[in-house]
C-alpha cells in the first residue's frame, strides 16, 4: 500500500475529544476561556490561555501530564500501527498545535508512524510558557478561504501534500476527520480518493 496517503485530523479523530478544551478544563480555566471566547479567534485565545495558566503557576509539565491522560478509543493505536506497517504514508493535518499533538503521539508510541504533522506551530519561551502561533499568519498574509478559520486553511495544506505525494508516485488519498473543519480539505480530494468521517460526533460534516 505504498501508493496510499492517509491524512488524519487529530482532535475527535485520533483522540476522543478536543485537546484544547481538555487542557483548559482539566487545568481549571474553563470560565475564563468561555469569557474570552467571543473576543478573539480560537488560535489566539489558546495562546492567551497558556499565558493565563502560566501566570497561575501551571507549568509546561502540568500541561503535558494532562495531555497524556486524553482518552482515546482502544482500536485507534493498533489501526495506525497496522496502516503504517502496510506501507501507507500517514500524516496529521490538525488545527490543534504541535506541542499538544507531539506530546500525545509520543506518549502513545506512534509518533514515528507519521511522516508529517501539519498544525499550528508552538515554542516554549524563556519563561517556560507555551506559545501557540497560527499556521497561516492572518495578519500579514491571509489565506483567503471563506470556509476555514483565519489561522489555518486545511484545503491549501492538503493541496501542498497532494503535490508532493503525486511527485513521489503516490496515487490515492484517504482523509479521516470529524467535523466542519474537515470539509474544505475533503473538497480537494479526487476520483478514487476516500473521505472517512467519524460517525460518533456531534459536529458532523
Amino acid at each position: 500500500m505504498a501508493g496510499i496517503v492517509v491524512v488524519f485530523d487529530f482532535d475527535k479523530t485520533i483522540i476522543d475529544l478536543d485537546s484544547d478544551n481538555w487542557v483548559v478544563d482539566e487545568l481549571g480555566a474553563t470560565d475564563l476561556f468561555n469569557q474570552l471566547l467571543p473576543t478573539m479567534p480560537w488560535n489566539t485565545l489558546m495562546d492567551r490561555m497558556m499565558k493565563e495558566l502560566h501566570s497561575q503557576g501551571k507549568s509546561i509539565e502540568d500541561v503535558a501530564e494532562v495531555l497524556k491522560r486524553a482518552p482515546i478509543h482502544p482500536r485507534i493505536v493498533p489501526a495506525i500501527k497496522a496502516a503504517h506497517a502496510m506501507g501507507c504514508d500517514l500524516r496529521i493535518l490538525s488545527d490543534a498545535n504541535l506541542f499538544f499533538i507531539e506530546t500525545i503521539v509520543e506518549h502513545l508510541g506512534i509518533k514515528d508512524c507519521f511522516s508529517e504533522i501539519n498544525t499550528n506551530p508552538t515554542r516554549v519561551d524563556e519563561e517556560g510558557r507555551l506559545r501557540i502561533f497560527p499556521y497561516h499568519d492572518f495578519h500579514s498574509s491571509p489565506h483567503g478561504c471563506d470556509i476555514c478559520p483565519p489561522n489555518m486553511c486545511k484545503g491549501l495544506i492538503i493541496e501542498r501534500i497532494q503535490a508532493s505525494a503525486y511527485a513521489e508516485g503516490k496515487k490515492k488519498f484517504i482523509y479521516l476527520g470529524d467535523g466542519s473543519g474537515d470539509f474544505c480539505p475533503s473538497l480537494k480530494l479526487g476520483e478514487g480518493d476516500y473521505v472517512m468521517p467519524r460517525r460518533t460526533t456531534l459536529s458532523g460534516i
